[in-house]
């Protein structure tokens, strides 16, 4: 393995084996499935709920990560509490890490990667 790219495999194994945490909690109510989506690049890292609560009809991305220009982009978090901690405990570094649901001007404020 190329060794410039290893952190990068680390990371997408951290993403996933992160998401993949939050998919095995089961829903707490109805018949809904959490799913763990990568893409075939392993450079997108979606988390998804899907199926039915009573009548209501259950479907949306919960997170959706990238791993653009050797950074981690958290393109949307709806975890409580997020998982950007969860990826600095396990390692990547915070100024590898773009909170891209922040506008620009507001990233440079956050301690983490502007872009």
């Amino acid at each position: 393995m190329d060794t410039a790219n290893q952190p990068l495999e680390q990371w997408r194994e951290i993403l996933e084996n992160i998401l993949q945490y939050y998919a095995d909690i089961p829903y707490r109510y109805g018949d809904v499935i959490t799913y763990v989506i990568v893409s075939r690049d392993r450079n997108h890292f979606m988390l998804v709920h899907e199926g039915w609560e009573n009548d209501r009809r259950v479907h949306g991305c919960i997170v959706h990560a990238e791993i653009r220009n050797e950074k981690i982009w958290i393109h949307y978090d709806g975890i409580e509490d997020g998982i950007t901690n969860e990826l600095v405990a396990a390692g990547v570094p915070k100024n590898r890490i773009v909170l891209a649901f922040h506008p620009p001007q507001v990233r440079e404020h956050t301690g983490y990667a502007i872009a």
